[in-house]
C-alpha cells in the first residue's frame, strides 16, 4: 500500500471504490461497502453509465445565471418559466432544500439558493455565500419583487442566516418573511414532509 496525498492509496480496487463512497454525506463504511458491491454485481451498462454520469457532472452542471441554482442551462427551469410569481423569491441553503419545496407543490414563486448557511466556526461566512448575488437581484428587479421568504433550515445557522438577510434587505423596502416553525426546531428542510412544508410556508412570519 502506497501513500497519497489524502491518505494511504489500496490497490483493491474494492476497497478504493468502497473508501471513495464512504466519503460522501451520510454514507458509513458499511452502506459504501454495500453500495460498491452492489456496483460489482450490476450490469454492465449500468456501471458505464453510472461512471460517464459521474465524470460528466462537474462539467455539464453550472449555476443559474439568475437564482444560482444549478442546472445545465443558462437558465434553470424556475426561472425560465414565465408562469411562474417573479413577485415572491425563496431563499434556501441548498438545492435539495429548493428540490424538497417544489415536491410539495406549494410554492409557485421564484428561488434564490444560497450554496450555504452562515457558520463563522466552519469558516463560512458571507463571502462564501451567494448573497451578493441576490442583492444585485434585488436591486436590478426592485419594483417587480415584493416579498423574500427566507427557507433555511430552524436551527442557529439558519436562523442566523436569515436575520443576516433580514438586515441586508429591509433597508430596500422590500418585505422580508421567515418560514414557521412548523418545522421542527433543529431539523433539515430537505427530510420535511409535504403538509409540514406547507404549513411552514402560509404561516410565515415577517422579519
Amino acid at each position: 500500500m502506497s501513500t497519497g496525498p489524502t491518505g494511504p492509496v489500496t490497490h483493491d480496487p474494492l476497497k478504493r471504490l468502497s473508501s471513495l463512497l464512504a466519503r460522501l454525506p451520510g454514507i458509513g463504511e458499511k452502506s459504501a461497502l454495500r453500495l460498491a458491491l452492489a456496483i460489482v454485481k450490476a450490469d454492465p451498462e449500468f456501471v458505464r453509465n453510472l461512471a460517464d454520469a459521474v465524470g460528466s457532472v462537474q462539467n455539464v452542471l453550472r449555476f443559474c445565471r439568475v437564482c444560482c441554482d444549478l442546472t445545465a442551462m443558462d437558465l434553470c427551469e424556475r426561472c425560465a418559466d414565465t408562469r411562474r410569481d417573479r413577485s415572491v423569491i425563496c431563499v434556501v441553503a441548498q438545492p435539495q432544500d429548493r428540490m424538497a419545496i417544489e415536491r410539495s407543490g406549494v410554492f409557485r414563486g421564484v428561488y434564490h439558493v444560497l450554496h450555504g448557511v452562515l457558520d463563522p466556526l466552519g469558516g463560512v461566512g458571507p463571502a462564501e455565500l451567494r448573497i451578493d448575488a441576490l442583492l444585485e437581484r434585488l436591486r436590478s428587479d426592485h419594483d417587480d419583487i415584493k416579498e423574500i421568504i427566507v427557507a433555511t433550515s430552524p436551527n442557529v445557522e439558519g436562523d442566523a442566516t436569515a436575520l443576516y438577510l433580514s438586515k441586508l434587505v429591509n433597508p430596500l423596502g422590500i418585505k422580508v418573511s421567515r418560514i414557521a416553525s412548523g418545522v421542527a426546531v433543529g431539523g433539515e428542510l430537505e427530510y420535511a414532509d409535504v403538509t409540514t412544508l406547507h404549513r411552514a410556508l402560509e404561516d410565515r412570519r415577517r422579519l
